[in-house]
């Protein structure tokens, strides 16, 4: 699980040198860091493609090589610049509907949604921002340890554990935590379902709108995909390679759409 979505520490370092510039004219100095981690790769990160496949069993027929056919698959080439901005569409986009969560479950996460795709995609929205507003290694260990299958791999692999790791170091916060110093907002914007493969197997992407603040606020799209399984009555993280890269897209844009980005509707209770 250590390998594909990571932050950029090129990127964070490019923003870094930017924000010390601005500096210059900005009281509070170089704050313009906060976007570090939460820009993509500086090379072009692959994201969904049109059309994914939902209730097939992948390329490979079903079982594990279906599966990492499924999750391996490439998805739409964006560029860092995609992440940060775009005109919005003209044409209205597609919609998923989002279960909304009953319970608190394990490790204080939301959870209490249906075994369907679209509860997955809402389990590993409720994961991400849990991950994402807290920047806390401690306590993505905490939720990985929560919400992995056994074989999931080790939490200090796993890419979410490292992209706090890189916020935190390219903001020069201290520690293993941002506690106080930086705030981070997450909510998703949108969603795809990858593939499916059986009633207890999905691979699904959340499309974040992060909002990080030190002395001055960064708007980011972050997109994120997992293999997720259904065990003793939720989601939770499956174990496998990770999947390509998600396209982290403005929100509501053409290239959003492209990718095959569906605004994020929670069901009407």
């Amino acid at each position: 699980m250590g390998n594909g979505q990571a932050w950029s520490r090129t990127k964070i370092v490019a923003i870094l040198v930017a924000a010390a510039a601005a500096a210059l004219t900005l009281v509070g100095g170089a704050v313009a860091a906060v976007v570090l981690a939460l820009a993509p790769a500086d090379e072009p990160t692959t994201g969904a493609q049109p059309g994914p496949t939902p209730g097939g069993q992948g390329p490979g027929g079903p079982g594990a090589v279906g599966r990492d056919a499924i999750a391996a698959a490439p998805m739409l080439p964006v560029s860092p610049a995609d992440a940060t901005g775009g005109a919005p569409s003209t044409t209205l986009p597609g919609t998923i509907f989002v279960p909304n969560p009953t319970e608190v479950g394990p490790a204080r996460v939301a959870t209490g949604f249906p075994s369907t795709p679209q509860g997955a995609v809402g389990q590993l929205g409720a994961i991400l921002v849990d991950v994402v507003q807290t920047m806390s290694i401690p306590r993505a260990h905490e939720v990985h340890r929560a919400w992995t299958e056994p074989g999931a791999g080790p939490a200090k692999d796993w890419v979410m554990t490292q992209n706090v790791a890189a916020f935190l170091d390219g903001a020069g916060l201290s520690g293993q935590e941002a506690g106080t110093r930086a705030r981070v907002e997450a909510v998703p914007a949108a969603a795809q379902i990858k593939g499916v493969d059986g009633d207890d197997w999905v691979v699904v992407c959340v499309l974040l709108d992060m909002t990080a603040s030190i002395d001055r606020t960064i708007d980011v799209a972050y997109g994120h995909c997992e293999r997720m399984t259904w065990q003793q009555g939720r989601w939770v993280i499956a174990a496998g390679d990770p999947p390509a890269p998600a396209p982290s897209t403005w929100p509501g844009t053409d290239l959003a759409a492209d990718a095959g980005w569906l605004t994020w509707q929670p069901e009407t209770p």
